[in-house]
């Protein structure tokens, strides 16, 4: 079959180098039309059907390739979309925790201060509680000595027992 082909072939180069050169045109010449078009004819009949198909799968794989690019862009798109959605997600999250972690230096600083206040307040509390306290047994004291003069007149003021109480 290969050999037929290749005979087919020779016999149209013969053709054309004994073809008839037109008047000033050197590399123009005249082929009898119905000649050449049977030899092609013949070859195209004599091409073998694996050629046919090899059309056929190059179309195919032509269509394969076009359908994976479109489908690797589509991919490749989700995957920038979704990286930028995680980024997003990543960027909330560490102003979240940013805000977190002022919150609670905020709030240690406040619990630092509370206790100071506190601290503040129940020292004067106490202080005063000790100066009224003090003022009571001063005037508890006095109120004694009083009562003591009026009850027993002969002993003088300040007894010893009564100052050690």
């Amino acid at each position: 079959m290969a050999n037929r082909i290749e005979e087919i072939i020779t016999n149209l180069y013969e053709m054309v180098q004994d073809a008839w050169s037109l008047p000033l045109g050197a590399e123009k010449c005249v082929l009898e039309r119905d000649k050449v078009l049977d030899l092609l004819d013949e070859i195209s009949n004599q091409l073998p059907s694996e050629l046919k198909q090899a059309k056929t799968i190059v179309e195919s794989r032509n269509e394969v390739i076009t359908n994976a690019k479109h489908e690797a862009e589509r991919i490749l798109k989700q995957a920038e979309q979704r990286a930028r959605q995680m980024m997003s997600q990543e960027e909330v999250y560490l102003m979240a925790q940013n805000e977190a972690n002022e919150m609670i230096k905020n709030a240690q600083q406040k619990i630092k201060d509370l206790k100071q206040v506190t601290n503040e307040f129940v020292d004067d509390a106490l202080s005063r509680t000790e100066s009224a306290i003090s003022t009571a047994l001063n005037e508890i004291r006095e109120s004694r000595k009083s009562f003591q003069a009026v009850v027993n007149p002969q002993q003088p003021k300040s007894s010893p027992i009564i100052e050690d109480i």
